[in-house]
């Protein structure tokens, strides 16, 4: 499904832009999986990988020449989220702002609900 302005998750311009760039440097149809699976220090951990392969019940973020899948057992952990991009001090990364997460780990790459 493609999502539509009521989107259960988000993604912030920066991340579209980062995304953007990561996905031009791939041989197309390249598109970033974001998933959450069980493991880190917090009890789930957020993956980001490129896939060619769309899944039929994935959920379909586009944004600004950027395209992002969620499956739907990790959507359950990811709604009301929003995936951005930082470039600070202590580096460049994808952050997940979680309104689900109860706490995280401090490189947030982990969390538990």
């Amino acid at each position: 499904m493609t999502v539509e302005a009521a989107s259960p998750v988000t993604v912030s311009a920066r991340a579209a832009k980062r995304i953007a760039e990561i996905l031009n440097a791939e041989t197309p149809p390249a598109m970033l999986r974001v998933a959450v699976t069980g493991g880190g220090c917090s009890g789930f951990q957020y993956n980001f990988t490129i896939d060619d392969a769309k899944m039929d019940d994935d959920l379909v973020l586009a944004r600004d020449g950027a395209t992002v899948l969620i499956d739907p057992m990790s959507l359950d952990f990811l709604k009301g989220a929003e995936i951005d991009f930082v470039d600070d001090l202590i580096g460049a990364a994808f952050k997940i702002n979680n309104p689900n997460a109860t706490s995280s780990c401090g490189c947030g790459t982990s969390f538990s609900v």
